[in-house]
């Protein structure tokens, strides 16, 4: 299976590097903001979901990639949830959504959501994003499950 390398300049593009990064784990210290070259860049093992048939989790051995992925034109960082001076604390990666301030231009807010209510927030002058794997994959034994919560 080939690396992936994506680019994000819209927010059909961030919804691709979304799903391909969903149930990605991190700690806390493979993040940081670099408020000089305004980028927040983090390193991550992502599981390699588009191996899955049809989104299946019938397999018996799965994998994970060590990836990086950055986002370009940050203005500023907020998080909640999140112990900052904890660099060991593990988080796992659910979604990356964007929400555009106006329709007249393209500055927002790009939202990292991780389990638990954990959230990075991103203010962007727009979408400039990337992701790609740094390495071979490796098997893994545990495939990421959500549980649903009731509904009535």
């Amino acid at each position: 299976m080939e690396r992936l390398k994506l680019v994000a300049f819209d927010g059909e593009d961030l919804a691709v590097i979304s799903a391909c990064v969903q149930d990605a784990v991190l700690k806390v210290g493979d993040a940081a903001f670099l408020p000089k070259e305004h980028r927040f860049a983090c390193v991550m093992n992502r599981f390699v979901w588009e191996k899955m048939p049809d989104g299946s989790s019938r397999r018996r051995e799965y994998e994970r990639r060590r990836s990086g992925m950055h986002f370009d034109r940050v203005r500023a960082v907020r998080s909640t949830g999140i112990e900052r001076k904890n660099t060991d604390q593990v988080l796992e990666l659910l979604a990356i959504g964007y929400d555009q301030a106006s329709e007249e231009t393209p500055e927002g807010t790009i939202t990292l959501i991780f389990a638990g209510g954990a959230a990075i927030a991103l203010d962007v002058e727009c979408i400039e994003a990337a992701m790609a794997d740094l390495g071979p994959a490796w098997a893994t034994a545990c495939c990421p499950e959500h549980k649903l919560d009731d509904v009535a």
